[in-house]
């Protein structure tokens, strides 16, 4: 938003302070003053007579239509409003969301083609209460690229809030569906894996976190699944389903998604499996997209177990030979003993020698 001048007080200039655009969802949406809700606002499509109900303006159009559509704004506020109009193009926000351009930027898409009351902004001011329908222009260019283009027709009225004036900004959204070669595509376009090992050797959670874009000309909203394979293709872990937002032709969105229950198998192959969806009649087939990367996990808990095990096998191993040689050792000994006197004992005592000499041999 550009600053507003005040003279009052001796300050110079005073910051708009934005408080966001809400974008319809329901037939006419309204943005209230934060303490005394003495201002509001708020606009919807309409008829001739008044907002007709639609929650958003969505047309099908050739290159070169021209359409004719309502606007109503209302005054939903206490104190007479003074509230400008206009319209702007559409784009995803950072976080996925339908956005629109600032007020003083400059639409060269759909935003461009629009005029409301005969103009590219018209300023009107209603009473407490008041309402007042404009009529809506739209001229699709000759050379429209086929596809769909996005805008917003946004009201807006400046107030003062204390010493800072603020912009309340409400808005419509607005498609335009030019006909042509209609192109959905759905593109993964970057995907890093991740892995978080437990003592378990058996669990473990996998993050894969990928980028979308939309390649192609048609808005799409999407359903992903993800997962992870380990070795002959087998299945490990849980599969995760997340539902993408709608975007818009060119915009591109960041994902992470946890995979849990992903053993230690060393060798992972984390992988999307994605589905485009549209609103509306879409002549092309919507493709699936796939995308998979491989990543090795280093089973340190199972080579722990293997390593000692081995450890335990090798020294039972060791142990029993000792053992056994000991045994041996004490049998060979005691054989040894047991011959030893075996041989004393057969030794013959000459005749008529005493008894005391005898000599062992």
């Amino acid at each position: 938003m550009q600053p507003f001048t005040t003279s009052r007080a001796g300050i110079a200039t005073i910051a708009a302070l934005a408080l966001g655009l809400l974008l319809s969802s329901m037939p006419a949406t309204a943005a209230l003053a934060a303490d005394d809700d003495t201002v509001g606002i708020a606009g919807a499509p309409a008829d001739d007579s008044g907002a007709d109900g639609r929650s958003r303006f969505t047309y099908a159009a050739d290159p070169g239509q021209h359409i004719e559509d309502f606007y109503e704004v209302r005054n939903t506020g206490t104190v007479e409003q003074e509230l400008t109009v206009f319209a702007t193009d559409a784009f995803n926000n950072d976080d996925g969301g339908f956005a629109l351009l600032d007020t003083e930027a400059t639409p060269t898409d759909a935003g461009s083609w629009i005029t409301v009351g005969g103009k590219k902004q018209v300023t009107v001011t209603l009473p407490a209460g008041g309402s007042k329908v404009l009529p809506v222009d739209l001229t699709v260019p000759a050379d429209a690229s086929p596809g769909d283009h996005a805008a917003g027709i946004v009201v807006s009225t400046v107030s003062p809030d204390g010493q800072v004036l603020v912009d309340r900004r409400v808005g419509s959204r607005l498609y335009v569906r030019v006909a042509g070669d209609l192109q959905p595509l759905l593109t993964i376009t970057g995907m890093s894996p991740s892995y978080s090992p437990t003592i378990n050797p058996f669990d473990g959670t996998t993050t894969v976190t990928y980028t979308v874009e939309n390649a192609g000309n048609v808005a799409l909203s999407a359903s992903a699944v993800t997962g992870v394979r380990t070795f002959f293709g087998l299945e490990t872990g849980q599969l995760v389903r997340t539902e993408v937002e709608e975007m818009l032709p060119g915009s591109t969105r960041a994902l992470t998604v946890t995979v849990p229950g992903v053993g230690q198998w060393g060798y992972l192959n984390p992988y999307v499996r994605m589905i485009g969806k549209a609103d509306g009649f879409i002549e092309a087939p919507i493709q699936e997209t796939r995308r998979d990367v491989v990543m090795i996990v280093v089973p340190w808990t199972i080579l722990a177990v293997i390593v000692l095990g081995v450890a335990i096998w090798l020294f039972v191993r060791w142990r029993r030979r000792r053992d056994e040689k000991n045994a041996a050792a004490w049998v060979a000994h005691t054989e040894a003993e047991a011959r030893r006197k075996a041989e004393a004992e057969s030794v013959p005592v000459p005749v008529g020698a005493p008894a005391d000499d005898r000599t062992d041999r």
